[in-house]
C-alpha cells in the first residue's frame, strides 16, 4: 500500500502500527499478542542460509503497485503482459528479471488450514501458474505480504505475523523468487525480531528467495538488516511527484556507507512513465537511483507506458552504473545552492558523476576529477551517459543543468584521452530579471575544458517566438586553445505584452572534431519576465507568480492543495479558522513573485491545513532575493495559524518556501493564508 499525501489519512495504513490494539488477536488459529513474540516455529535456520550470493547487484524488475494499487487492472493478464513486454521490448536483455506482485493478490481470509488463498477473480489459475508463466520467459517471480496480522490495504488481507514458516513454505512451493515484506499492523512486535523470523522461515524452505525488507526506515534497518535480507527500505513510500522523489533521494544519499554487494539501500520503486513528472525529472529519477546503487523496480504499467519511459528505462549505460559489480553507492561531493555533485566509484577505477540541479531554474554545476576521487592525470575521457558521446577534459567537469535535471557522466584517467574532442562548456551569467518591452544584455561563454584545441567554434542564442536576439560581439572563433573562452554579448528584446513568468532561451556551441564531424553543446538560460504589482496593499494570490513548484499537485489559489488535480482543494483552514484568500501548497514548495524593488512588506497567516488531519510537519520561509527575511521553524497540525511578516524592501523577487521540516513530505499540506503584499 502506498503512503500518499491524501486529504484524509487512512484508518489503517503503513504508519498505523501496533498501537491500534493490545488485545490478543486470533489469526488462523494462532494467538498473537501485541506484547508477545510470534507463535512458536520450527527450529530457526542458521544466520548463514546458503543464499549469500543473492542480489550481488541491485535487483531489477517490476512491481505493479505504483500504477495499479488495488484496482481491477491488477490481475493475471497484467502480470503475464508485463512478462511478455520484458522480452519483447528488450527489458530482459537490459537486466530486468523480477516480475513482482504487490498487495491485494489474496483473499481477505485464509482457508480452513490457515493457508493463503489467491483471489480467484484476479488469478483464476492460481499463483503457481502465473509464476510458471513468468519462469517460462526466463524471468523470476516475486510476491508480497506484511510482517503483521494484516497487509497494508485497508481491505485487510492476511499478513504473515504468526504464520511465517507456513507462508514461506507456500511461497517456495509456488516458485517465488523474491519476497517484499511490509510493516503494517505489526502489533508492536520488535521489528528486528519480526524480520529475523521471516528470514529464518525463508531459509528453512531451501529455495533461494531475495528478501526485501520494507520497514520504511523507521528502526534504521540499514544498521541491522544486512544480516537478514538483500535490500531494505530506507524511507516512507514514494509517490509520482517531484517533491516525493527528490525528498526520498536526499534521505537515501546519506546512507552510502551501508550499501554493498548483496545488501542495498532501497529508496522505493521507480515512477518513470506514470505521468506525474516531466521526462527531465524522470531522467533525474533514473540517474540518481542508478548512482545510488538502488534496486530498479519499474512501477509503471508497461502496456500503456509512453515511449519515453522505455527510452529512459532501457538506457544500458545508466543501468551499468547501477549494476556495477563493485557495489558502491554514490557519495555526495557537494550540494551548495541545490547544485549537487554525487560520485560513484566503479569497478574499473572510473567514476560515475551526477550533476543534479535541485533548483527550479537552470544552474551551472562544476567539479573536478580530483574532487570526485580520480587520480591525477594529464587528461581524462568523459562520456555523457544520456548523449552517448565522448570528450576529453584536463580535469574540469562542468555543465549547465536544466531545472530538476541531471547530467550523468562517466570519467576515467585515460592515456588515449587526446583521441576524443575536447569538452566545451557553454553557459551564460546568472538569471536575468526584467519587464516586458525592455532590452537586456546577456553575455555567453564557450570554454574549452579539454587538453586539445577546439576548432571552428561557433555559438548561437535563440529565444521564444517573437523575441529579438542580436549578437553584439564575435560569435565564432577559428580555434580555442585549452582553457580559452569565446565570450559573446547579446541584446535580447522582450516583446511588449509578455506575461509574468520564466522564459527559456537556448545557448548552443558547435565545434569540429578530428574526424570532421561536429559536436554540439547546449545550455538553457532563463529570462525572468515580471509585471509590476499594483500600488498599495493587495492579495498576492491575485497575482501571477514568476514560478511555482509543489510537492504534490499544483499550487492552488484561494484553496487548499487538496489532491493531485488542479482546483480540487477545500477552503483554506488552519486550526479551525477558515481564510478566504491565500495559497495552498504541499512541501516541498517554492512560489516566486516579481516585486521590481517597489514593495516593502509581505504578510501571511501560515500553518498546516486541517485537511491533513493529525499529520503534517512543515516550516515556512520568506526570501527577499537571496536574503531570508522571515522563517517560522517547524509547525505541526496542532499549531494554530502563525503570523508571518517579512521586510522585502528593494527586492526584485520574493520567494515563498515550505519545507518538510526534515521528516519527509507525507501529509504536508500547508497554507499561506491571507497572503498580502504592500507596494508603492
Amino acid at each position: 500500500m502506498r503512503h500518499l499525501p491524501m486529504r484524509v489519512p487512512r484508518v489503517i495504513g503503513r504508519r498505523a502500527l501496533g498501537a491500534l490494539t493490545t488485545a490478543l488477536l486470533t489469526t488462523g488459529g494462532l494467538a498473537v499478542s501485541a506484547q508477545a513474540a510470534p507463535a512458536a516455529a520450527p527450529d530457526p535456520a542458521p544466520a548463514s542460509s546458503g543464499h549469500e550470493q543473492l542480489a550481488l547487484t541491485p535487483p531489477m524488475g517490476f512491481n505493479n503497485w505504483n500504477s495499479t494499487h488495488c484496482r481491477d487492472e491488477f490481475d493475471e493478464s497484467m502480470v503475464k503482459g508485463i512478462a511478455d513486454l520484458f522480452v519483447e521490448r528488450g527489458l530482459k536483455d537490459a537486466g530486468y528479471e523480477y516480475v513482482n506482485l504487490d498487495d491485494c493478490w489474496a483473499l481477505p481470509e485464509r482457508d480452513a488450514d490457515g493457508r493463503l488463498v489467491p483471489d480467484p477473480k484476479r488469478f483464476p489459475n492460481g499463483i503457481e501458474a502465473v509464476a510458471d508463466y513468468v519462469h517460462s520467459k526466463g524471468l523470476k517471480f516475486g510476491i508480497y505480504t506484511s510482517a503483521g496480522t494484516k497487509t497494508c490495504s485497508s481491505i485487510g488481507f492476511p499478513g504473515a505475523l504468526g504464520h511465517e514458516y507456513s507462508d514461506a513454505r507456500q511461497f517456495a512451493d509456488w516458485g517465488v523468487d523474491y519476497l517484499k515484506y511490509d510493516n503494517c499492523n505489526n502489533q508492536g512486535v520488535d521489528a528486528k525480531q519480526r524480520y529475523t523470523t521471516m528470514r529464518d522461515a525463508l531459509a528453512a524452505t531451501g529455495r533461494p528467495i531475495v528478501y526485501s525488507i520494507c520497514e520504511w526506515g523507521e528502526n534504521k534497518p540499514w544498521e541491522w538488516a544486512g544480516d537478514l535480507g538483500q535490500l531494505w527500505r530506507t524511507t516512507g513510500d514514494i509517490n509520482d511527484s517531484w517533491g516525493s522523489m527528490s525528498s526520498i533521494m536526499k534521505s537515501n544519499l546519506e546512507l552510502a556507507e551501508y550499501a554493498r554487494p548483496g545488501g542495498w539501500n532501497d529508496p522505493d520503486m521507480l515512477e518513470v512513465g506514470n505521468g506525474g513528472m516531466t521526462d527531465t525529472e524522470y531522467r533525474t529519477h533514473f540517474s540518481m537511483w542508478s548512482i545510488m546503487a538502488a534496486p530498479l523496480l519499474i512501477g509503471t504499467d508497461l502496456r500503456t507506458a509512453p515511449e519515453s519511459a522505455f527510452e529512459i528505462l532501457t538506457n544500458d549505460e545508466v543501468i551499468a552504473v547501477d549494476q556495477d559489480p563493485l557495489g558502491k553507492q554514490g557519495e555526495v561531493v557537494s550540494s551548495e545552492g541545490g547544485r549537487w555533485v554525487v560520485s560513484k566509484e566503479l569497478a574499473d577505477g572510473s567514476r560515475a558523476v551526477a550533476l543534479f540541479n535541485e533548483g527550479s531554474r537552470a544552474q551551472r554545476i562544476e567539479t573536478t576529477a580530483k574532487a570526485v576521487g580520480l587520480p591525477k592525470s594529464r587528461g581524462y575521457t568523459m562520456r555523457d551517459l544520456w548523449k552517448h558521446s565522448d570528450t576529453n577534459t584536463t580535469g574540469r567537469i562542468a555543465a549547465t543543468v536544466p531545472a530538476h535535471g541531471t547530467v550523468l557522466v562517466r570519467v576515467h584517467a585515460d592515456r588515449k584521452w587526446a583521441q576524443y574532442p575536447p569538452a566545451v562548456d557553454v553557459h551564460a551569467g546568472g538569471d536575468t530579471v526584467t519587464e516586458a518591452g525592455r532590452t537586456v544584455r546577456i553575455t555567453s561563454e564557450a570554454t574549452d575544458l579539454g587538453g586539445t584545441a577546439a576548432h571552428s567554434v561557433s555559438v548561437a542564442l535563440t529565444g521564444p517566438d517573437g523575441w529579438r536576439v542580436t549578437p553584439r560581439s564575435a560569435t565564432s572563433a577559428r580555434a580555442l586553445k585549452p582553457g580559452a573562452t569565446l565570450a559573446t554579448d547579446w541584446d535580447v528584446v522582450v516583446p511588449a505584452g509578455t506575461s509574468t513568468g520564466d522564459r527559456i532561451l537556448t545557448l548552443t556551441a558547435r565545434h569540429r572534431t578530428h574526424s570532421g564531424s561536429w559536436l554540439t553543446s547546449t545550455a538553457p538560460f532563463t529570462v525572468r519576465v515580471g509585471v509590476p504589482l499594483p500600488a498599495g496593499e493587495s492579495a498576492l494570490s491575485d497575482a501571477d507568480p514568476l514560478s511555482a513548484t509543489n510537492g504534490w499537485g499544483p499550487v492552488e489559489r484561494d484553496q487548499s492543495v487538496g489532491e493531485r488535480g488542479a482546483g480540487d482543494g477545500n477552503p483554506i483552514t488552519i486550526g479551525g479558522t477558515t481564510f478566504a484568500k491565500g495559497l495552498g501548497v504541499h512541501a516541498s514548495s517554492s512560489v516566486e513573485y516579481y516585486l521590481g524593488g517597489a514593495c516593502g512588506k509581505v504578510t501571511a497567516q501560515v500553518g498546516v491545513d486541517d485537511e491533513s488531519g493529525d499529520k503534517g510537519t512543515v516550516a515556512f520561509e520568506v526570501w527577499a532575493d537571496e536574503t531570508r527575511a522571515a522563517s517560522t521553524g517547524t509547525l505541526t497540525n496542532a499549531d494554530p495559524a502563525r503570523a508571518v511578516a517579512a521586510d522585502v524592501s528593494g527586492a526584485d523577487i520574493v520567494r515563498l518556501v515550505v519545507t518538510d521540516a526534515g521528516d519527509g513530505s507525507g501529509y504536508d499540506h500547508a497554507d499561506w493564508a491571507d497572503l498580502r503584499v504592500t507596494c508603492t
